[in-house]
């Protein structure tokens, strides 16, 4: 405080560090509050959870669209990132299956979000479709390399098969179980198979 009883300013620093910080913790707070409830959601609940005011979350995020577009490309930019992390740490196989994993939990939190951001002008910075697409690519094509995934397979396919998923087993679904169980059947018949020997019988 100072000799006249001010507060002194905040080093520039350190108000880009609190920015920075706020913005993080409305991003976690946005991400769950839209899981939770839909792109609705309020955004008082939102700023609530990160611990701000809402003026807050309007320095940042002066529109609710502006807000989904924020969450979307950052969920979509840590698919990007998981990728290209899984391609260096895990095996061909073990990459495949947990990213696909993870794009289905994004794809089953989505509730909306995705669509009520195409029915408005605002541009999230990138090509959503082209970014999963490149990221699915990524883990695919290791796989397919390693030979231990079906060379026709298109990283598409794999898409429409966890959107389909996520889909059919929406919020009011009663087994929560059945998304990885039909996850795993999924990833079933993408591996090979080693040929098999011909039964010394036919099949009764």
């Amino acid at each position: 405080m100072t000799a006249d009883g001010r507060t002194p300013p905040v080093p520039g620093p350190q108000r880009r560090a609190d920015a920075r910080r706020n913005r993080e913790r409305l991003l976690a707070a946005a991400r769950e509050t839209f899981a939770e409830e839909g792109p609705d959601a309020s955004l008082n609940e939102i700023a609530r959870r990160a611990g701000v005011g809402p003026g807050t979350l309007y320095r940042h995020f002066p529109t609710r669209q502006a807000l989904q577009a924020a969450v979307l490309a950052d969920r979509i930019d840590r698919l990007r990132a998981q990728a290209d992390g899984l391609s260096t740490t895990s095996s061909p196989d073990e990459a495949l299956a947990t990213w696909l994993r993870a794009f289905l939990a994004h794809a089953r939190g989505d509730h909306g979000l995705t669509g009520s951001l195409l029915t408005t002008s605002l541009d999230p910075g990138f090509d959503c479709h082209k970014a999963i697409q490149e990221a699915a690519e990524n883990v695919l094509s290791r796989a397919q390399q390693a030979g231990t995934a079906r060379p026709d397979v298109s990283a598409d396919d794999l898409i429409r098969l966890a959107v389909g998923i996520a889909l059919s087993t929406g919020e009011h679904h009663t087994d929560p179980t059945q998304p990885d169980r039909l996850l795993a059947l999924v990833l079933d018949a993408v591996r090979t198979r080693p040929d098999r020997e011909p039964s010394a019988e036919p099949p009764p």
